[in-house]
């Protein structure tokens, strides 16, 4: 099930980035199988309750032996994808590296996230989220006036590196359909953080962005596109962006209607934020929720990570299931012929010939591999 049904993925097991976008593959149908490096340190092997490693299938082998890399070779051969986010040159020094690969499967395509890229003057460099978006003016801009605050690794890790790992490799996919020939994506999380900023220089070759935090209409600075606190200490998020919602939320707050006068002026800013926080702190989250949920105000509960599954939204749209007991979002987006299929629990470490031949190895090339395995 699922609209990439058919393809056959293989994810050399790594740090979050890398069995997200392995997630992101099996949640769409693709059949992944998890490579976890015995004795690696550092990756454990995941856990019943991990998310990340649902619907995949898992194999433990040892890549620095001659058996594990025989193995890693014959199921590069049936498959159509290789994911990894190891350094630059660590996958060459195990023998499995694009080009020995590609001798054997010209197809294959390579999909390598690092932080920061195959080439570079960092590219040997250890580094974090936080250090791949601080390169990128990302970090620059989020957090208070003072002090930028990491945006957990939401920016980094995951939207400049897994959603642009899985975007390149679909797109190489797609172009092998004609070419018969794979290639390596080289995913950097720095680069994908980098695009993932188009919008603020067109913003800012428009004038209407300056790097001062908490001075624009996206960052907080703007009365009508920030988080305020409420009478029982909770938050509600407002997004009024367009003058109609802003007038409904001046409607709803029962503060001045000529304050629509002055919402794209930034000079009263200050004045109508303070008006907004008095008004905001005069009832519940709850309260301000039963105000404006019939209206276009475009305000919301800040729900954390429990209350978010019991949202009415959420439980109509089935944005939540729960597997094994283990709460989590279901898969996303959503297809009208190709419906994915609900997620499954991390499978059990798979039997190495059983695995093998599931995948499309010969029985030829299973007795042969018997045969010449070291003891």
């Amino acid at each position: 099930m699922g609209p990439l049904n058919g393809l056959k993925i293989i994810e050399v097991k790594g740090l979050g980035p890398g069995p997200y976008a392995g997630m992101l593959l099996a949640d769409l149908g693709a059949d992944v199988i998890v490579i976890e490096r015995s004795g690696a340190p550092g990756i454990a092997p995941p856990a019943e309750r991990d998310v990340f490693s649902r619907g995949k299938r898992r194999l433990s082998l040892d890549l620095k032996s001659s058996n594990g890399i025989q193995v890693l070779k014959l199921l590069a051969q049936q498959a159509d994808a290789l994911i990894e986010g190891f350094r630059p040159g660590v996958m060459e020094r195990l023998g499995v590296g694009p080009d020995a690969l590609h001798d054997l499967n010209p197809k294959l395509v390579y999909g390598r996230m690092t932080g920061w890229g195959q080439t570079g003057p960092l590219s040997q460099r250890a580094g974090h989220d936080i250090n791949y978006i601080a390169l990128t003016g990302a970090l620059h801009a989020i957090g208070e006036r003072d002090t930028p605050l990491p945006p957990l690794n939401l920016v980094g890790d995951f939207a400049g590196g897994s959603l642009f790992l899985v975007t390149g490799v679909l797109a190489a996919l797609w172009e092998a359909r004609v070419s018969g020939q794979g290639q390596v994506v080289d995913a950097a999380i720095s680069d994908g953080s980098a695009h993932l900023m188009s919008l603020f220089y067109t913003l800012s070759e428009l004038g209407m962005w300056t790097t001062i935090r908490q001075r624009n209409m996206l960052d907080g600075g703007a009365p009508f596109y920030r988080v305020y606190a409420t009478q029982d200490e909770r938050f509600v998020a407002v997004g009024a962006l367009e003058p109609a919602f802003f007038a409904q939320l001046l409607e709803g707050t029962g503060l001045p209607s000529d304050f629509a006068h002055h919402q794209h002026n930034p000079s009263k800013w200050p004045e109508l934020k303070a008006a907004f926080e008095t008004v905001f702190k005069t009832r519940t989250r709850d309260e301000w929720v039963a105000v404006f949920e019939q209206t276009d105000a475009c305000v919301t509960p800040v729900l954390d990570l429990h209350e978010a599954l019991n949202h009415a939204h959420n439980a109509a749209r089935d944005t939540y299931v729960t597997v094994d007991g283990v709460d989590q979002p279901a898969p996303a987006p959503r297809f009208s012929r190709t419906a994915c299929a609900a997620p499954t629990s991390p499978a059990s470490l798979g039997d190495l010939r059983h695995t093998l031949s599931a995948w499309g190895v010969s029985e030829s090339a299973l007795s042969a591999f018997e045969s010449e395995r070291e003891p």
